[in-house]
């Protein structure tokens, strides 16, 4: 069973950053893909970003696309989303979520859906003022 953690939220300004972190208590955790949700309206949550479990590839979002960068530390099991020109739009509940689906069989519908993620974490408030 992995524990996911997550860290980092909080009231920002628009325009301004956070890096949210997703601490996993796995000692494989270099074997899982890793991705953040966010609730949307008429969705229970929708894709935000996702990341190889090598680090090497990385999705997005369209809406989140050149602000956000998602990236990890197998070293420290730690997963992060340094959020960039926060907008009033990213306020939600983010969720750190991980899979262990094989490698040679992942792709983009893999890491961008969210019934594919078997674990997740108890989510951390982002609130973006305007």
């Amino acid at each position: 069973q992995v524990q996911l953690v997550e860290s980092g939220g909080g009231l920002v300004q628009a325009g301004g950053s956070l890096r949210l972190a997703c601490a996993a208590s796995e000692r494989t955790f270099s074997t899982y893909a890793m991705g953040w949700f966010r609730p949307a309206p008429g969705k229970e949550r929708e894709f935000v970003a996702a990341i190889s479990s090598s680090g090497s590839s990385t999705y997005y979002t369209n809406s989140v696309e050149g602000r956000f960068t998602i990236s990890r530390d197998n070293a420290k099991n730690t997963v992060y989303l340094q959020m960039n020109s926060l907008k009033p739009e990213d306020t939600a509940v983010y969720y750190c979520a991980a899979q262990n689906r094989p490698l040679y069989v992942m792709s983009r519908y893999y890491y961008t859906s969210l019934s594919e993620y078997k674990y997740w974490g108890q989510g951390t408030q982002v609130t973006v003022s305007s």
